[in-house]
């Protein structure tokens, strides 16, 4: 394979610590420079770190179109992971900036733990473990997962793939999507419905949208009030989907059985009162972030690089 000269920087502190990917780039593009010693926070100090950059591996670090306007060196944005929300994508189109970009890379990272949530809820492992280790003796083990009404927001490659580990349970599943998902409902036997409709039919309801103008505070008072109280809110997605302080009302008021949530409106919560709730179950953004998916997103995203410049040196 040809080595490169191109200057790559890598933003991702999590590509940048693990010692397999930072090997396979190093290996192609000597030059790259990786976020190790310090956070990359806000656009002045982004700038700074990528304004000589060819070429960028990019994680959940924010590029709008100020940032890329004083790129002047940069080709390519390869994304580490699946989400486009953190980028300005047309802008990055109209100044003639490529982006490296694979759907659904992760997915059965974050839908395995999204049924590790479900299992997790309805069984009462996580709030029988709080109570615990504080040397609270009681036994109450929930419900079974089997033969419950799952409902997910957001069909793409996590919900379909959700929907394909969730047979064993026997559930009834409803979806929602912005899309005509005809062929799921065929091929799994899951009913494609309203949104109100599975929000008030659905005992456990799992997000797995994109963070658009039309997703964000989807989940408030108004949604959370048409739930079940006995249902439990799984958010897996992006933190923004969910406004934060209707869904804490909404645990203290018991409005809803409780929540698991690996996202949040910013991160890490700063919210500590929120994040003490006992019927609210917490994990910190690492749903798409297994082993085996860590590496297969840093794979995509050398390999797109590889490719665009490559494809450059051929012209």
């Amino acid at each position: 394979m040809k080595i490169h000269k191109k200057c790559i920087k890598v933003t991702s502190k999590s590509f940048s610590n693990h010692p397999i990917l930072k090997k396979e780039l190093l290996d192609i593009f000597p030059n790259s420079i990786f976020n190790q010693d310090k956070l990359i926070e806000g656009s002045i100090n982004i700038v700074d770190f990528l304004k000589d950059a060819d070429g960028i591996i990019l994680g959940l670090e924010d590029i709008d179109k100020k940032v890329l306007r004083k790129l002047k060196n940069l080709k390519i944005i390869a994304k580490y992971g699946v989400g486009l929300d953190n980028l300005d994508v047309n802008a990055a189109k109209d100044l003639g900036i490529r982006i490296g970009w694979t759907p659904g890379t992760n997915k059965r990272s974050v839908s395995e733990q999204t049924l590790g949530f479900l299992l997790g809820l309805s069984r009462n492992i996580f709030f029988s473990s709080f109570l615990l280790k504080k040397g609270v003796w009681e036994k109450k083990g929930g419900d079974l997962l089997t033969k419950k009404t799952v409902g997910i927001i957001g069909c793409g490659n996590i919900g379909t793939d959700l929907i394909k580990i969730l047979k064993p349970f026997n559930c009834k599943v409803l979806i929602n999507d912005i899309l005509d998902k005809s062929e799921l409902v065929r091929k799994y036997g899951v009913f494609q419905v309203s949104l109100d409709k599975l929000i008030v039919e659905s005992d456990f309801l799992t997000i797995h949208v994109p963070l658009t103008d039309l997703t964000k505070n989807m989940v408030n008072r108004v949604f959370l009030k048409k739930m079940k109280s006995s249902a439990f809110l799984v958010n897996i997605s992006r933190g923004p989907v969910v406004n934060q302080n209707d869904l804490k009302n909404a645990l203290e008021k018991k409005i809803i059985a409780g929540a698991a949530l690996d996202v949040f409106e910013s991160e890490p919560p700063n919210d500590l009162e929120f994040i003490s709730l006992p019927n609210l179950m917490l994990t910190p953004h690492i749903g798409g972030n297994a082993n085996e998916a860590i590496i297969a997103m840093g794979r995509s995203a050398i390999n797109h690089l590889v490719k665009f410049f490559e494809d450059d040196w051929k012209k």
